[in-house]
């Protein structure tokens, strides 16, 4: 009984020994805004196209307000409604002030959807769009799944 008694005063003892008096040192001088570190891309291609004229895809990407000049990759997925395992995949060149760019025809009418695969500082952002190419008939657009959870990811 003696020793049980000695170990449980002797354990609480011991870890105050371990605890240290010197105060927390916060070496930042602001707490940090967890939004201000999210990429964000704004799609800049139009929601109306003509069929079989060049369409310029775009993207602009920032961080914290500020372009991002040397993001990994972005990348535009391009499909018609409906049919997305048929789509194309086109990477995007890197224009300036934060803005990717491609080129895409868009050779028939229909409903489009374009995904913005962004990868920028070690996240992957793909922000999704619909484009409507000339003019569908809209009864025979096979309407898509809902991917909104899907449309953002981390690395």
């Amino acid at each position: 009984m003696k020793k049980m008694m000695i170990t449980l005063l002797a354990v609480p003892m011991l870890m105050m020994g371990c605890s240290s008096n010197e105060p927390e040192v916060d070496t930042n001088e602001e707490p940090i805004d967890v939004s201000d570190l999210e990429v964000k891309v704004e799609i800049l291609t139009p929601t109306e196209v003509k069929v079989g004229e060049p369409v310029e895809l775009a993207a602009h990407v920032t961080q914290n307000n500020e372009n991002v000049e040397d993001a990994d990759e972005v990348k535009f997925e391009v499909w018609e409604s409906g049919l997305r395992d048929y789509g194309t995949m086109i990477t995007g060149e890197h224009v300036g002030d934060g803005v990717y760019k491609a080129e895409y025809t868009f050779d028939h009418d229909g409903v489009y959807y374009m995904y913005a695969h962004t990868t920028a500082r070690g996240l992957h952002v793909m922000p999704k769009q619909q484009i409507v190419a000339g003019e569908p008939d809209m009864d025979k657009v096979i309407p898509e799944e809902d991917t909104s959870k899907e449309d953002t990811e981390q690395m």
